[in-house]
């Protein structure tokens, strides 16, 4: 059973595992959005993407191994630290896209010639092969060396990756990328988008939605008018995801795709006072999964009758980052960097990969 509020994301049901039992150790936006990204309330922990990125590797070397699509409108409350690297080399951090922000500065400017530009690239290889050596060892130097490289190939990658107008008429509406809503078209074609760099073999792929209160605009922090509020984001959201899922289904890459729908804690099951809205709860909320290695029509674990506490099979972040990991074939508790004489990982010293869920 899913909300009135996403009607199409509830028609993929069948296609969805629910996790009805997610707790997080945090009730307030930064570090609650910390832990579900990087395992730690605190700043400075490698997110998801950069363990992935550091174990992985790339598959397309004309582009980013790991992205992060901004929502439109706004950055999360923790902003970078979600995508960062943390401790682990630079190399490995999210770069920031968005459909609605062109990436002017990977272009060659009008003023210089292809013939100057492929100069200062062979210059620039010549620098690198010269301090190589001097350098060896530096993750800084070479990180920003493979920077420098990885944006030179991105110049001939990215204007075709960003050609979201070369989408067939069909597939922009499955998504509502011709919807008159500004603030759902945006999103939609961040989830084109999404679609596009997965299939470019982009191994991690971040997605953004409802970002933190800015510039007036009301969010899913609903404290105050919880229905007004959800009322606006509930079609900005729906459509897109559902659009989203339902294009990876009929490409057959939902088999070998792993869809996480998540945020960093749930919503009280009463009012909060004074007002018609709802305070934070980290004591029992949903997420979602979908694709590669999970039971579809499934629901795992439950609150109790009020909808305020897990009681039953409870799951930490620590648990749900067990799990993508291993369904990427990896061990969380052999995934580690030593970092101050401690061997660090995703999970830090917890998590369980919940089998139940698994096909």
């Amino acid at each position: 059973m899913t909300s009135d509020l996403l009607p199409q994301i509830g028609e993929m049901a069948d296609d969805l595992c629910f996790l009805h039992s997610l707790t997080t150790e945090s009730n307030t936006h930064g570090p609650a959005e910390n832990i579900m990204n990087t395992g730690f309330a605190f700043d400075g922990f490698p997110s998801m993407g950069a363990w992935v990125n550091f174990a992985l590797g790339s598959v397309n070397q004309n582009l980013p191994s790991f992205v992060a699509l901004e929502d439109p409108r706004g950055m999360p409350q923790s902003g970078p630290n979600n995508w960062a690297s943390g401790f682990l080399p630079a190399a490995f951090q999210g770069t920031p896209f968005s459909s609605t922000k062109p990436i002017s500065h990977l272009q060659r400017p009008e003023h210089i010639s292809r013939q100057s530009d492929e100069s200062a690239r062979q210059t620039l290889r010549m620098i690198k092969a010269k301090n190589q050596r001097r350098y060896e060892g530096d993750a800084a130097f070479t990180a920003r060396m493979a920077s420098y490289e990885l944006a030179a190939r991105m110049q001939l990658a990215v204007p075709e990756l960003m050609d979201l107008k070369s989408e067939p008429g069909h597939i922009r509406k499955l998504y509502g990328a011709d919807s008159q809503n500004a603030d759902k078209a945006a999103f939609a074609n961040n989830c084109i988008l999404a679609r596009r760099l997965v299939e470019r073999g982009v191994r991690f792929v971040q997605l953004f939605n409802g970002a933190y209160a800015s510039g007036g605009r009301i969010n899913w922090d609903g404290h105050s008018k919880l229905k007004a509020q959800y009322d606006v984001h509930g079609p900005i959201l729906d459509q897109p995801v559902a659009g989203l899922l339902k294009d990876l289904k009929q490409r057959g890459m939902l088999e070998s795709t792993l869809v996480l729908f998540a945020t960093e804690f749930g919503r009280m099951p009463m009012f909060q006072a004074g007002t018609y809205g709802r305070d934070h709860n980290p004591n029992g909320y949903t997420a979602w999964l979908a694709g590669a290695g999970v039971k579809s029509g499934y629901s795992y674990g439950a609150t109790d009758q009020f909808g305020y506490k897990a009681v039953q099979n409870v799951i930490t972040p620590h648990d749900l980052h067990a799990t993508m990991l291993h369904l990427l074939g990896l061990d969380h508790e052999k995934l580690t960097y030593r970092h101050n004489g401690i061997d660090r990982r995703l999970t830090n010293v917890h998590g369980h990969v919940i089998r139940d869920i698994l096909t």
